[in-house]
This record gives structure tokens, sequence and C-alpha cells, in this order.
């Protein structure tokens, strides 16, 4: 069953299933994907085949698993179209932006031997006597997120195989069959068995896989509960990686000296790329008051002419939310706003979405722009993270008022800056609380030569990007001493040649 489970190199057919997921597209409730029944007890084997084969695997040598690399690119490269689509269908982003992911994952190998690779080299100091080299984990535990469904996770993928580690990737629940695509495309390369393995299943599968021993590290990307909950799990092992990025309540700070067009078509794409629903997505707007309400008028004016359509529409600029879960907590935060008081500038619609000369029903949301008047720190519209096409727009007195409000959050992903002063872009910059942050640009599109990661509620401090190479594997200190005693080097008081040291009063 190529869309279950493939461990040690074989799909794995589930004869008594723990559940079975049936996804469907969230652009079309009648769009049924396929059922993908899943078992637990598959963590086991998947774990115990990557322990096997890690070993060879490492030995087998950095040039040897670069050729692989490059024939995965190769294979990637070949099935952009194939890739894009599914991701489209099963996730809910419009086709362009499928494509995009698609031909990100060719672009994430070319990273990973690159620049990538040029973070773990190894060093040598003292003409060899000392040096350090960086040497794999082990097994690493690849958990996917649904926004990104594989180029999320194949940035953690990459450089682990690369660094000679062997990985267990579980895919979203939400996405399973773009991770069955992943692994068929794998399974074309010739990589040995077990090196990269995938288990399909929901939370309880991640939790075990999470718990496992013979696990080396987890690397996470979704919600802030979710990270939690690892945290919790890896408590007693402290030896074992954890690499979590978590999402935010993401800033727009735009000062009253910014470019004006760039700055409203830059904060239209980072708060509703994707419907939202992308970890770098704006969800805060900070504006001087001299420019407050012309600017937001004319933002909210252009947000109204967001196109909305089913993700295979190409005119469509947003699709749907990808889960039903998903659209409900949207619409719960929007009665939230309403009761606190937090006025919606751009009226919602029920967007009406045809395709191929129907109606579909699907978790269709239109963009929300919505004035805070004032701060509340109990707030939870305020406060958590919303994932879906909205956007709170709060008023700063001046450079100074918008960064406290700007630093007023509990999440430290990203930040971007609109003004034409690289002086107050440098000042704000130095002090925001984030791990990325742009310069009159949109914050979503973050570019993977760079590191990704944040702050507080956004991570711990393993920013994924480039970076990720750095922690798919560890330095190994290495000192060289010489083949024969240097007698002046001897400390006092150490008299190793006598023949019986405790009469002579010293070793005994």
């Amino acid at each position: 069953m190529e869309h279950g489970a493939w461990v040690g190199g074989r799909w794995v057919d589930v004869q008594t299933p723990d559940g079975v997921l049936c996804p469907v597209s969230p652009s079309d409730q009648e769009d049924a994907l396929g059922e993908v029944p899943f078992s637990r007890g598959v963590v086991g084997e998947a774990i115990a085949a990557a322990r096997a084969a890690q070993p060879a695997w490492d030995e087998l040598g950095l040039g040897a698993r670069i050729a692989l690399l490059h024939r995965w690119k190769e294979r990637l490269a070949a099935r952009e179209e194939e890739i894009g689509a599914l991701i489209s269908r099963e996730m809910g982003k419009p086709l362009r932006e499928g494509r995009l992911e698609a031909r990100a994952l060719v672009g994430k190998i070319d990273i990973a031997l690159g620049e990538g690779l040029a973070l773990v080299q190894d060093v040598e100091l003292e003409g060899g006597k000392l040096a350090w080299r960086y040497r794999p984990h082990g097994v690493l535990v690849v958990l996917g997120p649904f926004n990104f469904p594989l180029h999320l996770a194949h940035g953690h993928v990459v450089p682990a195989l690369l660094a000679g580690n062997t990985v267990v990737f579980k895919p979203s629940e939400i996405t399973p069959h773009c991770g069955a695509l992943y692994a068929r495309i794998a399974a074309e390369v010739g990589l040995p068995a077990g090196v990269l393995n995938l288990v399909q299943g929901d939370g309880s599968v991640g939790a075990l896989l999470a718990e496992a021993e013979g696990v080396d590290g987890v690397l996470f990307t979704g919600s802030y509960e979710v990270g939690v909950r690892l945290l919790q799990a890896s408590a007693a092992r402290p030896g074992r990686l954890l690499a979590l990025e978590l999402g935010g309540k993401n800033v727009a700070v735009v000062l009253a000296d910014a470019p004006r067009d760039k700055a409203l078509l830059d904060v239209l794409l980072s708060a509703f790329s994707t419907a939202g629903q992308r970890c770098t997505c704006v969800s805060r707007l900070i504006v001087e008051r001299s420019i407050a309400d012309s600017f937001v008028e004319e933002l909210a004016e252009r947000a109204r002419r967001l196109v909305v359509g089913h993700a295979m529409d190409p005119g469509a600029f947003l699709g749907p939310l990808a889960t039903r879960r998903g659209f409900e907590k949207f619409q719960a935060m929007q009665a939230a706003a309403e009761q606190e008081g937090a006025r919606c500038v751009v009226p919602p619609e029920e967007p009406a979405v045809r395709w191929q000369g129907r109606a579909v029903e699907g978790f269709y949301a239109t963009p929300r722009v919505r004035w805070i008047r004032s701060v509340d720190p109990a707030s939870a519209y305020q406060r958590q993270e919303i994932f879906g096409p909205d956007l709170a727009v709060y008023i700063a007195e001046d450079e100074g008022h918008a960064l406290a409000l700007a630093n007023d959050t509990e999440f430290g992903l990203t930040a971007g800056v609109w003004t034409r002063s690289e002086g107050a872009f440098e000042r704000l910059a130095s002090r925001l609380r984030v791990g990325c942050v742009t310069w009159n640009a949109p914050t979503v599109g973050s570019s993977s030569r760079l590191p990704f990661g944040g702050l507080g509620r956004s991570g711990n401090h393993r920013p994924a990007g480039v970076f990720s190479s750095r922690y798919c594997a560890y330095p190994l200190a290495v000192s060289r001493g010489e083949n024969e005693v240097n007698e002046s080097a001897i400390p006092p008081g150490v008299r190793w040649r006598e023949k019986n040291a405790s009469q002579a009063g010293g070793l005994g």
C-alpha cells in the first residue's frame, strides 16, 4: 500500500489499523483523496530499521551521500508539477504556491550542499594537534507540519541525512498523501534500506515517536502547545536533540515615512498569503498615528479585492483554510474580537466559490482587518496565534511606542519594518525580540539561505533554514598527543619510572 508506512526500504501493509486518516480536499468537500490506515506498532519497526541502517550510512562517507542527494534532487525536479498539484489539493494552498513549494525542495538540496556544509566544516588548529569535526546524532525523528507539508520537513531531512543520520518522518495527519509521494520519490533514488522511513498517523503516533527509546533527536514544526508536550516528553533525556519551530504572533511596523505603495503591497502579502497559514504571516499591524487612518483605509480596500477561490483556480490569491478545526477556530476568534469591540473595517463575507462550473463547499474565509483601540493582555484574540487571514491594527504615537507594541507578545518569530530611514530600521531591528526581520519586504517567503527561527514561544534557539545543518550534527573535539614522552613536560612529584611507586612515596 504505497500511501501508508515505508519502513526498511519496503511498504508495510497495515492489516489491523489503529486508525484511518481520511483526507478530503479543503477546497472541495466532495474531493476525497483516499483512506490511509495507520498502526502505532509500525513506530518501533521504523526506529529499529533506522537504528540498524545508521552505522553503514555514516561509514558510506560524505561523497557517496552527496551523490545520492544529487540523484534525489533530479527526481524531485522531474516531479515538480505532480508534487505541487498534490500539495495544493490536499492542503488547500493556491496552485502557484504548491508549485513554489515543490521547487523549493530542489533548492533546499543545493543549499544544504553549499552554505549548509560550509557551516559544519572540520577545523584543525596548531598543525592538527587540536581539531573539531562534526558527527551525526544517530536516529532523528522529523514531525512535519500541514502548511508546508514537504518543504519544512525536507529542510530537516536533507541536512540530517547529509550529516550521516537516519530519519523517521511522520507527515501531518492532514497531508498524508504528500508524505507518501515524498517517500515514493525517495525510494526511486536508491537510498539504502532504513535510511529514510515514513510512518503515518495522528498525534498519538507523533507522541510515540517523541517518547521512544532509540531516538536521538526530534525535529518539529508546528504549534507552541505541541512543542511544550515534546519538551515534556524529553525532560528526562537531556542528551536528546530537540529542535522546535513553533509559529508566531508576527508584526508589521509601518512608520510615517514608509514607502506607501510598497508597504501596502507587502503587508497584504504578509498577512494573507496562504490564507494566513504561514508561521511568518503578519497578524499585527502597527502604524504611526499621522498616517494610520488613510493607510488602513487603503489597505482594507485592497484586502476586499483579494480573490478567494479553489486551490486549483489560477485566479485565486487565497485558498481555503486547511481544516474544519482551523476554520472553526478562526470563526471563534472573530466572534471574540467582536465581543471585545475590535471593529472590522473589512466586512466579513461568505465567499461563493465555484470550480469547473459548479459551486464547491470548502473552508473558505475572507480577509479581516480590525482596529484595536486598547491593548488587552487578557484577550485571546490579541495574544494567541490565529493562523487565518486576520490582521489586527494598532496605532503608535512614535517609533519608541511602536517598538513597545511590537515586543508586547510572548512569541518572537518575525517582524517587518517599513520606513525610508535606514537608521530607524537599524534601531528597531536591534531591539525587536524576533529571530527574523525584514526591511521594506514581506515577512513571508523567507530564504532558506538564512537561519529561520524565533524567540520565546516561537522556538528553542534551534533555527532551521541553512542553520539546520548545525543541529543535525554535533562537534567532536579532538586533541592529539605525541608518540614519545616529553620528559621536560612531566609535572614535579610524578615519579612514573620508579619500580615501586608506593615505597618511593610517589604514586600508590
